[in-house]
């Protein structure tokens, strides 16, 4: 997979819900470089002279502590540490509490064409939003065709071939109340190494395609409720045309496993044909998956019984 560029504008532009107050004070020629590091580094270390381990390569927080020492240094000094720290490739500097950098900084972080930001947000809150913003820029993400549904608060990814009626599950569950997240096109990103959010593409967000029908407006017509804008996926369901010659699961004791992005998901096929009701399938094994995550395995626990009851009868026939 191609390694997604980022780079310090889209700070500004990001499509994040998340608003990182972010007003630029200088360096506006170094808006278009390349942010190749996903972590943000405190230069209090650098500001105080000492430049081993300068991690120079991340964005630079500056907090209350930072603007308080640099406001107590003569202007010798102020040029001797601001010379040194712009010698290295600073991608840029964000100053927090609405604290504004002094002219000597604007000075240098312009020859130097280091993007440099002030927020108002405090250092904390800034660095928690900054490193979730940055943490999405950098998500792995892989886009599939299918239908993403939260049942029961279970993240259900519905995947299959083009006409095998996703669409029109997906609808029906709707009907039942649960909610759609995206249809057709599911945006898949990879958090961190055991979660994935789904989402929709912008342009076809909320929209449904229903064959004899057309495109439809899901939230327009069922409400505000009958949508999300993105869920974990817990659960892939494939579904498929019956196959009579296929053997299928009857049991579901042994997990099958279905891999996005390196991660591994509890996977299940449910094969289609006239009579099924594959709506209270689903229903029934998202909320199936919920036990198993607090620890109830039914086909196990039942295999269990079954094996504990033929060794108990073994045992008379044997007295």
């Amino acid at each position: 997979m191609e390694k997604k560029k980022i780079y310090i504008r889209d700070l500004q532009e990001s499509e994040s819900k998340i608003d990182l107050q972010l007003m630029l004070v200088a360096g506006r020629d170094g808006i278009d470089k390349e942010i190749a590091v996903g972590d943000i580094n405190r230069p209090g270390l650098g500001l105080a002279g000492f430049f081993d381990f300068f991690a120079y390569d991340r964005i630079q927080i500056f907090g209350l502590g930072e603007t308080a020492f640099m406001r107590k240094l003569s202007i010798e000094r102020k040029k001797e540490v601001f010379t040194k720290f712009f010698s290295y490739d600073v991608v840029c500097c964000i100053f927090t509490h609405n604290e504004y950098p002094d002219e000597m900084f604007i000075e240098y972080a312009n020859s130097y064409r280091v993007p440099t930001f002030v927020t108002t947000h405090r250092t904390t809150r800034f660095m928690s939003l900054l490193t979730h913003v940055i943490e999405e820029f950098f998500s792995p993400v892989e886009i599939v065709h299918g239908t993403l549904v939260d049942v029961f608060g279970v993240g259900v990814l519905l995947l299959g071939k083009s006409g095998v009626g996703k669409s029109e599950c997906a609808l029906e569950m709707v009907e039942r109340g649960h909610r759609l997240v995206a249809d057709d096109i599911v945006e898949i990103k990879k958090i961190d190494e055991s979660l994935l959010m789904g989402s929709g593409s912008e342009i076809l967000r909320h929209h449904m395609e229903i064959r004899g029908l057309g495109i439809i407006n899901v939230k327009d017509i069922y409400g505000i409720r009958s949508v999300r804008n993105r869920k974990r996926i817990e659960l892939v369901v494939l579904l498929e045309e019956w196959d009579s010659t296929k053997e299928y699961d009857r049991l579901g004791i042994d997990e099958k496993k279905y891999a996005i992005l390196d991660i591994d998901i509890p996977f299940i096929i449910v094969p289609v044909r006239p009579g099924r009701n594959i709506p209270i399938i689903i229903e029934t094994a998202a909320l199936n998956q919920r036990l198993k995550k607090m620890g109830i395995f039914s086909a196990r626990e039942l295999d269990s019984r079954i094996q504990n009851w033929i060794k108990r009868e073994s045992a008379k026939s044997h007295d």
